[in-house]
């Protein structure tokens, strides 16, 4: 599934395209990754034509694109989503399953296309309600951030590359956890962006094993292992993301590289860069964790 990473390089990608851009036509060649649309197609075609953009503003692995001062367009990758942003011309996508046609400030027209394999994405027209921090609601650094968030995210806590994120007040939450601390990471009403990939990367680079309990780590370490993921996410976005598969694109079609930088996700059996033991992969809540059994004992 796309990560903080995977979205935020989507999302710098869609603002250096489709900010100001105008809703001209919209082409909706599969319903069912407009499920969590209100009012349905229909809808979705009706108000959005004729809207334009204002801003492409991220908070953990959701985007959203604010159409007035109280509605936004929402969009989740699900485990395979992507938008793809195509020239006029540009040929089919296989797997399209929304496409917009945008006129530019410019005046050139763009495609903005929704491409998803396994449908567990989509896209929506969702209310803004007010986060009630009076801070910037996402990450937003092309524009003016505004303190308006859509009601299908304002359940997601603040991400670790947000400006506002309170690492102290996280860390005092961790400490009152007894999950293992990957259980924790993973908490999207805690800390936000964080999934499977970048959890096992935090966590060999702070020495912990997954399984842990929280409460039994220090607010110390707990503060390092904060720092240790803000430093994964950074470098992950640097380099686009983190793809193993056609699954994950950038805007571009293009995929990430972050894969060559991995410590411990799927690395079984190979060796440890710090000390040489093979990487271990254990069933994990229906998924996978990948450690070092020497570096990081449970």
């Amino acid at each position: 599934m796309p990560e903080l990473p995977e979205v935020e390089t989507v999302r710098a990608g869609l603002a250096s395209h489709v900010i100001g851009a105008l809703v001209k036509e919209i082409k909706v060649h599969d319903s069912r990754s407009l499920k969590r649309n209100f009012s349905g197609p229909d809808g979705f075609i009706k108000e959005l034509t004729g809207e334009s953009l204002q801003g492409v503003i991220r908070r953990g692995k959701f985007l959203w694109l604010p159409l007035t001062a109280t509605r936004a367009v929402v969009c989740h990758l699900g485990m395979s989503g992507q938008v793809l942003v195509r020239s006029k011309d540009f040929g089919e996508d296989k797997l399209t399953r929304i496409s917009l046609r945008l006129e530019k400030p410019t005046g050139e027209e763009i495609e903005m296309r929704f491409v998803d394999q396994r449908l567990f994405g989509g896209m929506q027209i969702d209310d803004l309600v007010d986060t009630g921090d009076n801070s910037p609601a996402g990450y937003f650094p092309e524009g003016e951030g505004r303190s308006l968030i859509p009601t299908s995210v304002s359940h997601i806590a603040r991400d670790l590359l947000d400006p506002n994120f309170d690492a102290g007040l996280v860390v005092s939450k961790m400490r009152k956890r007894n999950s293992g601390i990957k259980r924790v990471l993973l908490d999207q009403n805690l800390l936000s962006g964080i999934g499977n990939i970048y959890a096992d990367e935090s966590l060999w680079r702070s020495r912990l094993h997954y399984d842990r309990p929280a409460i039994e780590i220090s607010a110390r370490k707990l503060r390092e292992l904060i720092d240790v993921s803000q430093e994964v996410l950074r470098e992950a976005v640097e380099r686009g993301g983190t793809s193993f598969d056609e699954q994950y694109k950038n805007v571009n079609g293009e995929s990430g590289y972050f894969s060559q930088d991995l410590n411990a996700y799927s690395r079984a059996g190979l060796p440890c860069q710090r000390c040489g033991s093979a990487i271990k992969r254990q069933a994990w809540a229906n998924r996978s964790s990948y450690f070092c059994p020497r570096c990081q004992r449970r």
